[in-house]
């Protein structure tokens, strides 16, 4: 596990919000921002961190409702805008005026959402496994699992439930993949129980038809055209389609796509064929933040 401090900072609606802070980079250079898919976490970020350590100062986020993040009392917030809000908040408050976003699923959609007001700022994204369109697939597949809730006496449970719901998303992963995973997902709670580390009751706006993607995406991603964009994608992804990939690519000046074999939704960004073109897209970032210097 690469070594981080907590960092903690209040939403716009006064809730204690949680991200990991991984340090690394020279001065000046720009940090990572990670932000993770629906029901994940900023735990999901450990590994590629472990990576970059000492190199980049990633900056692994939990909104609201996840991880060590507060709950929201109104459900309602639990929307993309309102994820926008509070990464703001976060950048403001560490005084980060340029970074790179990361963003897998759910985080993917709040970083092209944030590209727009942020112009200038964000010097290179990363995409994984979501674009401006979704496939109706994929959604009802996520529709059906978010918000059940799930208990288990022991991790060994745990891993094998995840490995029996996952199992197409990650064919080849073995008990000890699973395992990690589960750790990944789940907490042990006050009574020694195993359960999930998010709010339930994220599912509730998520449920209502648009709510996932919110507003006109295509329009968002328009606002990365000339910025250094890696779109990720599963060759297995029931979420984000090939023809889509290349459509993004196609609308983007700057836009590299990798397809992961073999793989669902979403990649780990731990895969060897990631590896080289991350490294690239962050070279590209550190070019585009000293002309901006």
């Amino acid at each position: 596990m690469a070594a981080y401090e907590n960092l903690y900072w209040w939403s716009n609606d006064g809730l204690r919000l949680h991200a990991r802070d991984y340090p690394g980079g020279e001065q000046g250079q720009p940090p990572i921002v990670c932000m993770a898919g629906l029901t994940r976490n900023a735990r999901d970020f450990d590994a590629l961190a472990a990576r970059l350590a000492g190199r980049w100062r990633l900056i692994a986020v939990d909104f609201r409702g996840r991880g060590e993040s507060a709950y929201a009392k109104d459900p309602m917030s639990y929307v993309p805008l309102t994820y926008v809000q509070d990464v703001e908040a976060l950048l403001t408050e560490q005084g980060v005026d340029r970074y790179v976003a990361f963003g897998t699923s759910l985080g993917g959609i709040v970083a092209m959402l944030m590209a727009g007001p942020s112009r200038g700022r964000m010097v290179a994204a990363l995409l994984n496994d979501v674009g401006p369109e979704v496939d109706a697939q994929g959604l009802s597949r996520i529709r059906g699992y978010v918000g059940k809730a799930s208990v288990f006496p022991t991790w060994m449970h745990a891993a094998r439930c995840v490995a029996e719901n996952n199992g197409d998303v990650y064919p080849d992963w073995g008990i000890e993949e699973w395992l990690a995973m589960a750790k990944r997902l789940y907490r042990l709670n006050s009574s020694g129980r195993i359960v999930l580390d998010y709010d339930l009751k994220i599912a509730e706006p998520f449920r209502v038809p648009g709510n996932e993607a919110g507003p006109d995406m295509w329009q968002a991603l328009a606002s990365l055209r000339d910025v250094p964009t890696l779109i990720v994608r599963g060759g297995r992804s029931d979420l984000l389609s090939a023809a889509t990939a290349e459509r993004m690519v196609a609308s983007l000046d700057r836009a590299e796509l990798v397809t992961v074999p073999g793989v669902g939704h979403a990649p780990t960004l731990t895969e060897t064929i990631v590896q080289a073109p991350i490294d690239r897209l962050l070279a590209r970032a550190l070019e585009g933040a000293a002309i901006r210097a």
